[in-house]
């Protein structure tokens, strides 16, 4: 009996190939975290598969049949509802999931009893503002914020100093990062003062800081960071701290432009670029807002030097340089 009841079971499941799922698109699915996330886990010993740890990339396993483990919480076969979330996220908010963490997180400002396991999509830190999604739907989340698919992306910021023109085509061009050359980037100047600018750019990629860090690489530092559209979507609706789930059109408005910018724009490894190297440890030019231009390290460094000058000599070391302090001291017990 027990015999037919197991050929009964094998015959009722679909072909073994066709069961077979990415370890990492299932803990995804699950809702556990993104995909790169979960190969992190992976990586880390976390998950294991029928009581064995799996530390493998790309390894494959059958939910019908296989139990898999994550920090001790068994993952059910069946697939989760998918979620989905807008968050303006306030300052002082973290885009993580870990437990341990004490400052406040964006998932907890998500306060729909239903919303399960969810995570951010993409990362905003912790000083900038502005929309970010979150969800549970891990082909949704690789879709969004993977580089290759992409999903134009919208901030408001504040640098301080004047913004000139040669600056703004190098940011229009593209600069060099760690990771490899920047795409091109849309920015417009909307106020500018000797102070400080106010500008708008748009970018498709998701490396990490980018905007700060392509900032900083012309010789300016963002004071103020907040990201107003994701996509089609935008924050006019949604005050500080509030959130909103998406609708099923936007979803899919959302889906169908990361299929245009996808096959428009197929996927580039710009670490094998042999001049990453040369340009990531270029020295800057100095502190402050006064690195503008290839000369402007000069004034910076005329400046150093007359303040040391106005200083005055250093003293001479040595004992004869000690005499001389002494000689001082007693002068002026002296004189008092």
């Amino acid at each position: 009996m027990q015999n037919e009841h197991a050929s009964d079971d094998s015959e009722a499941l679909p072909p073994l190939e066709s069961r077979l799922v990415r370890l990492n698109k299932y803990l995804a699915d699950h809702g556990i975290a993104s995909r790169r996330n979960c190969d992190e886990l992976i990586k880390k010993g976390k998950v294991m598969v029928d009581d064995r740890v799996i530390t493998e990339l790309g390894s494959k396993i059958d939910p019908h049949t296989q139990r898999i483990d994550v920090d001790g919480v068994v993952l059910k076969p069946d697939r989760t509802e998918h979620r989905y979330y807008l968050l303006h996220k306030p300052r002082h908010v973290v885009c993580t999931n870990d437990r341990r963490e004490a400052r406040l997180r964006a998932i907890d400002l998500i306060t729909d009893p239903n919303k399960g396991r969810i995570y951010t999509v993409g990362r905003l830190d912790e000083d900038s503002t502005g929309l970010i999604l979150l969800t549970n739907d891990g082909d949704f989340s690789n879709r969004i914020a993977h580089p290759r698919f992409g999903i134009d992306k919208t901030y408001s910021i504040k640098i301080r100093g004047r913004v000139e023109g040669e600056q703004l085509e190098k940011l229009k061009k593209g600069v060099y990062l760690a990771e490899g050359r920047t795409s091109a980037v849309f920015v417009k100047v909307l106020k500018r003062t000797n102070d400080w600018s106010l500008l708008t750019v748009t970018l498709n990629e998701g490396k990490n800081r980018e905007v700060r860090r392509i900032f900083a690489a012309v010789g300016y530092n963002v004071l103020t960071l907040r990201r107003t559209h994701i996509g089609t979507l935008s924050d006019r609706s949604l005050k500080d701290g509030k959130w909103r789930p998406l609708v099923r059109e936007e979803v899919r408005d959302l889906l169908r432009q990361s299929d245009a910018a996808g096959a428009a724009a197929p996927l580039v490894d710009r670490r094998k670029d042999p001049r990453v190297k040369h340009f990531a440890h270029k020295r800057p030019l100095g502190p402050g807002p006064e690195r503008r231009g290839p000369r402007a390290g000069d004034k910076w460094r005329r400046d150093r030097k007359r303040s040391l000058e106005r200083a005055g000599p250093s003293k001479p070391p040595g004992r004869r340089g000690r005499g001389d302090v002494r000689r001082k001291q007693r002068g002026r017990k002296s004189r008092s």
